[in-house]
């Protein structure tokens, strides 16, 4: 006789040998304990996994072994993954065995369908464990331990730890083999489908759409949209030589007449000077003191929101819209401000410059003169200038066209001095306030 069919009929005859009722309550009782087992891994998966940040904050606070158990088992979270699913899967196979004894005991089927053949009697006998197991897992191996760890995460954690770390050490090379595994394919499809496109590309791809699929402005609001995602805050900040505000120690008088003039619906509010900001004034609050004599201006002063000039604008702008708010103050590394940045800021590296009725673009001058020679406001981008009129002015630690001539001059230049900056020939035509403010650039041949 084949070995194979011996054991199979062997562990067939097991499995249908009736059991004592001291098996019965021992079975019952296994399955009890597997089932709160399932549970425990099931809900220990969403547990640890959905720890946010202040909470691993808060647990490397702690000293306690139960909280350093925590730390130890989510700083390889792939292998705890795969110590959570082989434990799961082992202890669901138990309970399907362990069900299937204690149902095959208790229940004769031919006895309650005499009527039915013996193959018959089989598949109604698996449909109903098939039923019962599969509510009992999902129920209770599942559904329930996961909506109550997703409420109590932290408190899971804790609680499952000391199980968890002995699950860790008892599947420990078999987690590592499964984590070797899946590392290796996956980065043998990562490499097959590693993409070669730049961001360049991209633009370059979105440029020759123009006059085809898109207009100039359409193109222009695809390429801030690509590159919206990288920028910070201080690209795009508007510098603290550029920000009006408001003396906190001013009297409402000439509050009143430095808001008519900027005509810019908030102020920020200094003391003393723009390091140390005191608020924001919205001046569409003081309407409510025209008619008094002496009104104390400074009870309308808000709070002020302040940012690092690393912040993304991405983050700033879902901020910006959980708080109601419209600017921001952008502080550097010392504390110090380092300028202002509004939505409005924000929406135009999207949509391009927009206009309201108080923006004055008089000043800014952009022209042509001749083939080889421009005349420039100093505060336009030299970004944009190396994409308008293909300059290829190299980045640098600088933003603007001053920036650029400061940096590569190694000084502040003086009003009608003229230098000679790499291929640019530039005459300093307007200096106001160590301000470089206007210039005119002459495109030398190579």
């Amino acid at each position: 006789m084949d070995p194979d069919s011996e054991f199979t009929t062997l562990l067939f005859s097991l499995l249908q040998t009736p059991l004592s009722t001291n098996a019965h309550l021992i079975l019952g009782i296994l399955i009890i304990i597997l089932l709160i087992l399932t549970a425990l891994i099931a809900g220990s998966e969403v547990a640890f996994f959905s720890l946010s940040a202040k909470d691993i904050n808060y647990i490397k606070q702690k000293e306690d072994p139960g909280h350093k158990t925590i730390l130890n088992l989510i700083e390889q979270p792939k292998r705890l993954l795969a110590t959570l699913l082989i434990g799961n899967n082992f202890l669901s196979i138990g309970v399907i065995i362990s069900t299937n004894l204690l149902f095959n005991s208790l229940i004769d089927l031919k006895h309650i369908f005499p009527q039915l053949n013996e193959h018959y009697i089989t598949l109604v006998n698996i449909l109903i464990q098939v039923v019962l197991v599969t509510f009992l897992l999902v129920l209770f191996g599942e559904v329930l331990p996961k909506v109550y760890a997703t409420q109590n995460n932290l408190r899971l954690s804790l609680f499952t730890a000391p199980f968890i770390k002995f699950l860790d050490k008892l599947f420990g090379p078999v987690s590592n083999f499964l984590v070797n595994s899946t590392g290796f394919i996956e980065r043998r499809l990562s490499k097959s489908k590693k993409s070669d496109i730049s961001n360049e590309d991209v633009e370059h791809a979105i440029a020759l759409t123009v006059g085809h699929s898109a207009s100039r402005e359409e193109v222009n609001i695809f390429k801030g949209i690509l590159k919206f995602s990288e920028i910070t805050a201080k690209q795009i900040m508007r510098t603290r030589l550029d920000v009006s505000a408001l003396d906190y120690k001013w009297d409402f008088e000439k509050v009143k007449t430095q808001v008519l003039e900027t005509g810019f619906s908030r102020l920020p509010v200094y003391i003393d000077s723009l390091d140390e900001i005191k608020g924001i004034l919205y001046t569409k609050d003081l309407l409510a003191f025209l008619d008094e004599t002496h009104p104390d201006w400074h009870t309308l002063i808000r709070p002020g929101y302040f940012v690092p000039e690393s912040k993304l604008i991405e983050d700033l702008l879902k901020e910006f819209q959980h708080k109601r708010s419209h600017m921001a103050i952008v502080v550097d590394e010392f504390g110090g401000t380092s300028g202002i940045l509004t939505l409005e800021d924000i929406m135009e590296e999207i949509l391009g410059e927009i206009d309201d009725e108080h923006d004055d673009n008089t000043d800014i001058t952009e022209k042509q003169l001749s083939e080889n020679e421009f005349e420039f406001s100093a505060s336009l981008e030299v970004d944009y200038l190396n994409e308008k009129y293909n300059f290829n002015i190299p980045e640098g630690e600088y933003e603007t066209l001053a920036g650029y001539i400061i940096a590569e001059h190694g000084s502040i230049p003086h009003e009608g001095e003229t230098l000679t900056i790499q291929r640019f020939s530039v005459k300093i035509l307007k200096f106001d306030e160590a301000r470089i403010e206007l210039v005119r650039m002459l495109v030398l041949e190579e």
